[in-house]
């Protein structure tokens, strides 16, 4: 077992670097496909690294793929680097302070994300060359995770049809084999078009959009009663026609984002909020038309890969934070509210403790409650190919996600530990696929019978295109 200690060695090496790395993505918050300066880092990160390296992959311009090794089985690592609209935030002060009024922030962790599984895909690279083992490893720079579905794009253009495995991980408060439950998802505009007429001198002549979607609302909200519990619909109004009251407005969209547990539960329930909305249509003398904007599938997991997984976490143990870390986190602790910290214990199943502010033990898989749970685009790959993830521990206990709290920390000490550790787990459990083949064959038999025949339908159709700068509204 002293091969992985020595993969743990290298990335210790080179996490400085990759360090520097999430903080400049940090840096230069940058929401769905518009992540330029993070997409040229990390491709030059990349290319520094001698990796072969692919630009635009996709059809996604902000999207870069390196891969290096020969022949053997290919091992994919996803990596992420979006930000989030709304969220600027002072780095390392525990109290909301913007940067930028209305600026851009790293609200879920995503600059430590790609970094760490750079550095995974990195270390395992060199790895292999130091130890003569064939297999290629390839890093994935994905865009657009919030919202905007970029692996589900990849999927779809076949850029995971020779992958054997897949990496990820996300930051979180705890470290462990992330449980693979996740909503599979649509987000769908409904455009309504009526007509519109003077609201006082010739109201009968309109026909209003926005009467429309308000009826189109009420129909989804009552329909939430007649929905298993675990689904989840959510909407904004994106255009109500116009500011002028006394004008009958001839246009108004409403967008959907419709979630379930599974494919088909999540499809079915698609047909039913599009019924509703041709119903708005005719009670108004309306018409109607319906745009998937994104899609991600629901996780399938895969037990070969999380037992393996859980034996590196294991060996290694949880991060090592020191007592700065922890009086650093203490003081985020103190922004948040007894819910939120006894939230984070229960979701991850993990005993609670009173004035713990920082992860130190390892939690145990499959434990946590996970019936409040949200999407993520790795949901698609894990139906092509058999995917493991774990959570590395970045953050104070209790830190919501898309919180002003998780951007400020987001170069803490802490949360590069956290990151580092993440990729040590990454690593050398990707280490022991390429060491031991046979490891490979269970998982696909895994993921075969968990699938257990039925056919992935993406979520995202083939004539949908991403939702790229040029073309939003």
């Amino acid at each position: 077992m002293k091969n992985h200690s020595d993969i743990w060695d290298i990335v210790e090496e080179k996490s400085p670097a990759y360090f520097d790395l999430s903080d400049t993505v940090w840096d230069n918050p940058e929401t769905n496909y518009e992540e330029y300066k993070a997409s040229d880092a990390h491709a030059q990160m990349l290319m520094d690294e001698g990796f072969r390296v692919e630009r635009g992959i996709a059809g996604l311009p902000t999207a870069v793929m390196g891969e290096a090794g020969e022949d053997g089985p290919v091992i994919a690592i996803l990596g992420e680097f979006d930000a989030l609209p709304g969220l600027s935030q002072i780095a390392g002060l525990a109290e909301p302070q913007e940067i930028e009024r209305g600026g851009h922030g790293h609200g879920c962790g995503h600059n430590l994300l790609g970094s760490g599984s750079l550095l995974a895909a990195s270390a395992l690279k060199d790895y292999l060359a130091e130890n003569g083992i064939k297999g290629r490893v390839r890093y994935y720079g994905c865009p657009a995770e919030e919202g905007g579905s970029a692996k589900g794009f990849m999927v779809r253009e076949g850029l995971f049809d020779d992958v054997d495995i897949a990496f990820c991980w996300h930051p979180a408060p705890f470290a462990g084999v992330n449980d693979p439950v996740s909503l599979a998802c649509n987000e769908v505009s409904f455009h309504f078009t009526g007509r519109a007429a003077h609201a006082a001198s010739a109201p009968h002549l309109g026909r209003s959009a926005l009467d429309a979607v308000e009826l189109m609302n009420v129909g989804v909200n009552y329909m939430r009663e007649h929905m298993p519990s675990s689904a989840r619909i959510h909407y904004a109004v994106t255009d109500t026609g116009g500011i002028a009251p006394n004008v009958v407005q001839a246009k108004a969209t409403v967008r959907y984002l419709i979630r379930a547990l599974s494919l088909p539960e999540m499809q079915t329930l698609l047909e039913r909020v599009r019924k509703i909305a041709q119903g708005a249509a005719l009670m108004t003398e309306t018409s109607v038309r319906d745009e998937i904007i994104s899609g991600d599938a629901n996780l399938i997991g895969n037990s070969t890969l999380e037992q393996l997984m859980q034996i590196q976490l294991e060996r290694l143990g949880a991060p090592v934070f020191d007592e700065h870390d922890r009086k650093t986190a203490r003081e985020f602790q103190d922004t948040l509210s007894k819910e939120d910290i006894s939230d984070a214990f229960r979701r991850f199943g993990v005993e609670p403790k009173d004035g713990l502010a920082l992860c130190e033990e390892v939690y145990k898989p499959y434990n946590g409650d996970n019936s409040l749970v949200g999407s993520t685009d790795v949901g698609s790959v894990s139906w092509v190919v058999p995917t493991v993830q774990m959570r590395g521990a970045t953050c104070a206990i209790g830190t919501p996600l898309h919180s002003w709290q998780m951007v400020a920390q987001g170069k803490l000490p802490a949360a590069h530990k956290g990151m580092a550790h993440a990729a040590k787990i990454m690593s050398s459990t990707a280490a022991e696929l390429f060491r031991n083949p046979e490891h490979i064959t269970a998982a696909k038999a895994d993921h075969k019978k968990r699938l257990g025949g039925t056919v992935f339908i993406n979520p995202i159709p083939d004539d949908v295109q991403p939702a790229l700068p040029m073309q939003k509204a």
